[in-house]
């Protein structure tokens, strides 16, 4: 855990940055963590971030892309129909977080479409979190998660989504008061709104929402490198 929450806050400072290279990530004896765009051969350093044209989200996207939201659509399905969630809901979630752009990076370091944070994505077997399939899949499993959590609340589970999950229980199992989350869940919602009712952003949509129930799926335990007591 403690691997991760530096490497969180390390990828949050290169992602201010233009980075077009792999990220590999080694801890010393002393608990120090070192990066990398070279792959080294003396020292365990193991790939931690694959970085395709990096484009950096510091605010909600304005605008989609619908011929990537198109092409994603499939990949979304897929997914929906594979974790029992609406596919609006998953187009609704990749809209507010990416703009269905696929190379996103947030200034903390969240990545992808569903702007997965590396602890989130390992957790969902997401090696790749820029890749399209890997990224939906993970996100849409954290979404699942989140959903049964909070006993099939949306509003919660994308609060959850947002802010985490700790935060919503903080709260006494409502929308945190931090107005980023305050924002973001009526922001998903109205979203959400849209794709169920076929239309957004004056273009045709063709996925169709779900009407299953979550369903529980295999979470796959982070394989994180250990850290020596400083």
């Amino acid at each position: 855990m403690k691997f991760w929450l530096g490497l969180a806050s390390c990828l949050g400072i290169l992602a201010a940055m233009p980075v077009q290279a792999d990220i590999y990530a080694y801890t010393d004896a002393n608990g120090v963590i070192h990066l990398t765009n070279i792959p080294q051969k003396q020292k365990p350093y193991r790939m931690v971030m694959r970085t395709r044209n990096v484009t950096t989200v510091a605010t909600p996207p304005r605008t989609v892309n619908p011929i990537a939201q198109k092409e994603l659509q499939p990949i979304v399905d897929r997914a929906a129909e594979r974790f029992g969630v609406s596919a609006a809901l998953i187009n609704a979630v990749i809209r507010a977080e990416s703009g269905f752009n696929s190379a996103a990076v947030s200034p903390k370091g969240a990545m992808g479409l569903m702007q997965l944070m590396p602890a989130t994505a390992s957790r969902f077997g997401v090696s790749d979190a820029f890749s399209p399939v890997e990224n939906i899949e993970g996100g849409t499993a954290y979404l699942a998660h989140l959903i049964k959590r909070f006993g099939g609340d949306l509003k919660l589970a994308i609060a959850a989504y947002n802010a985490g999950p700790q935060a919503v229980v903080q709260a006494g199992y409502t929308v945190p008061p931090y107005r980023e989350t305050q924002n973001y869940v009526p922001r998903v919602l109205a979203y959400y709104q849209q794709f169920v009712g076929g239309q957004f952003a004056g273009q045709q949509f063709n996925g169709s929402p779900s009407n299953r129930s979550p369903v529980p799926m295999p979470v796959r335990g982070p394989q994180v490198i250990q850290l020596s007591s400083p």
